[in-house]
């Protein structure tokens, strides 16, 4: 009967977005698209603060910055704090989310870091060689079979791989100084994807402290605060077992990116 009493009171909103695995354009990875309207919507919601619930190993810089940047956005428009709440991981770009957050809490065991871009791949040409198998690759510019797995590696390959992540790095490297300034500790080796555990990842300025989503809430804003959960909604084939081959493959990508960090 509370919302029908006009002169009442009501007790602070906060909802909770939930940014759950591998950050990633396309299959079921969080991205800027598929999570646009589920941002608007905490933010339209007239909230005391908005909290992220991260647990994500990383994924697309595009991604991650997109979506960080449409958070800080929102959040400068409208005057309203954002808080983050790592749970397993924050790491590389599960990171760059959190720094979209004014203050982030870690659990004792929460794994955060890894501010640093990686570029992987394989190289078959060994294994060709050993089945007698040629490879045939015509182009038009000398540039469109750049690192192909399928010809042995050139010093060219590695200087053109190493020019793209360098300023992909610097990228990143710059929004953790812009997001945690003074916080970070000086002099300290933070920014060639090193990870850390809960409170040494607050000592070293990467987090604000250890706490839990709902007591760290009430002890910001009140024991009534209200949480409202957000999560993003799987297409309707996902929902009855029928995902697409692409979503199987970005299943196996995200499981060896959980991987990296033991889980």
């Amino acid at each position: 009967m509370r919302r029908f009493i006009p002169f009442l009171k009501k007790p602070p909103l906060v909802p909770v977005i939930r940014l759950q695995g591998q950050i990633a354009a396309s299959g079921r990875g969080l991205n800027d698209a598929g999570l646009a309207p589920l941002i608007e919507k905490a933010f339209r919601a007239k909230p005391a603060a908005v909290a992220l619930v991260i647990n994500s190993p990383g994924g697309s810089p595009a991604q991650s910055s997109l979506i960080a940047g449409r958070i800080r956005r929102l959040a400068e428009e409208k005057g309203i704090p954002v808080h983050a709440f790592v749970e397993d991981v924050a790491a590389s770009g599960g990171y760059w989310l959190a720094c979209a957050a004014d203050d982030i809490w870690v659990d004792a065991s929460s794994i955060v870091g890894s501010i640093g871009v990686i570029s992987a791949g394989f190289g078959f040409t060994g294994l060709m060689e050993q089945h007698g198998i040629e490879r045939r690759i015509h182009t038009a510019g000398r540039s469109k079979s750049f690192a192909d797995p399928f010809r042995p590696q050139t010093e060219e390959d590695v200087a053109r791989i190493r020019a793209l992540l360098t300023p992909l790095h610097d990228t990143f490297i710059a929004h953790v100084k812009a997001r945690r300034g003074a916080r970070l500790t000086e002099g300290a080796d933070l920014f060639n994807a090193d990870i850390w555990i809960g409170a040494r990842a607050v000592e070293l300025g990467l987090a604000d402290g250890v706490a839990h989503l709902k007591p760290k809430l009430q002890a910001l804003y009140g024991d009534k605060v209200r949480l409202l959960p957000l999560s993003p909604k799987r297409g309707l084939l996902a929902r009855f077992g029928l995902a697409a081959a692409d979503t199987a493959l970005s299943t196996l990508e995200e499981r060896a990116l959980w991987a990296r960090y033991g889980l």
